[in-house]
């Protein structure tokens, strides 16, 4: 192995490392608990060697969260494959996205509600967006009817996104959780 290699190497390391740490220090305090000192510290390297590598918070925020989409898309495609399709797909997209964020908090954090710079829905969104997006849209395109099958992900992902907010903050009570996903699966999936 070469120098070059061995460095490029031990870069890629790092670079995993800060993304590991701030995500296990998110999920412990969260995410106002990271800051690149803390980081800096946690890791044992020095602040300047962070900001080789990320040029602050918000991107390692974006970081994790790429890491979170492509984990999510992984859930999400598992969960569908070991369905019947239809409903029961729908049901398993519904339950793994549920599940995740419920699992994953300061992760679904990064995703969904902190500044990361992603951008969603343009010709520069990263794959790992687009491919979330993409195992959505390749079961639910089945069940979308005459509706254009991006909008339908789109509005699914809505009501999805907003029972997951509205439930962590306490604005839905946790009983009729399993009730709202079930009438939410329904619609979507195409009963009355």
């Amino acid at each position: 192995m070469s120098v070059r290699e061995r460095k490029e190497r031990e870069r890629a390391h790092r670079h995993q490392l800060i993304v590991a740490t701030a995500r296990e220090l998110a999920e412990e305090q969260g995410w106002e608990a990271v800051t690149t000192r803390r980081l800096a510290e946690r890791i044992e390297y020095s602040q300047p060697v962070l900001y080789s590598h990320f040029r602050g918070k918000r991107e390692i925020v974006g970081a994790v969260a790429l890491q979170g989409f492509a984990e999510l898309t992984a859930a999400m495609r598992r969960a569908v494959a070991d369905s019947s399709g239809g409903r029961a797909a729908v049901s398993a997209l519904a339950e793994t996205y549920v599940g995740f964020a419920e699992g994953n908090p300061a992760l679904y954090d990064a995703m969904f509600l902190l500044d990361t710079g992603l951008l969603f829905a343009d010709a520069a969104t990263p794959a790992p967006l687009r491919e979330g997006f993409g195992a959505l849209l390749d079961t639910l395109r089945d069940v979308a009817g005459d509706a254009d099958p991006g909008l339908f992900v789109e509005v699914f992902w809505a009501a999805m996104h907003g029972l997951v907010a509205l439930t962590r903050s306490g604005r839905l009570p946790e009983e009729g959780s399993a009730q709202r996903l079930d009438l939410l699966v329904d619609r979507f999936a195409g009963r009355p």
